[in-house]
């Protein structure tokens, strides 16, 4: 894995984090409620998607628990119909999968430190 790889996985897991704590205490009633929320944490979750670009094919290979292409995909359809992004999605997303995401990134980041 390349250095450039490493670092965009860290960068994953810190934006992992920050949706997270923009979404902590909150009911999905409330996040719809809170533009500000919503912004931060779509914008979050894209910029996921946009770190992906950066992982090689071997990497996504080698990880091939991480649905990259499915990463990748929302991002795309974030940027490019953000007024179609459903809120019941991120939500589920927020609720459901990114733990999981955040528990597989840290298991090759932690694979690969040594290998840098």
């Amino acid at each position: 894995m390349k250095s450039k790889e490493y670092v965009s996985l860290v960068k994953m897991i810190e934006y992992i984090d920050k949706a997270l704590q923009y979404t902590t205490g909150y009911t999905f009633e409330k996040f719809c409620k809170d533009d500000k929320t919503i912004d931060a944490t779509i914008f979050a979750i894209s910029q996921i998607g946009e770190l992906v670009k950066n992982i090689s094919k071997e990497t996504m290979e080698q990880y091939s628990l991480i649905e990259w292409n499915m990463i990748k995909g929302l991002r795309n359809r974030i940027v490019h119909d953000y007024e179609g992004i459903s809120l019941k999605s991120i939500w589920y997303i927020i609720e459901n999968d990114i733990i999981t995401l955040k528990r597989n990134l840290e298991i090759i980041v932690n694979n690969e430190k040594n290998k840098i």
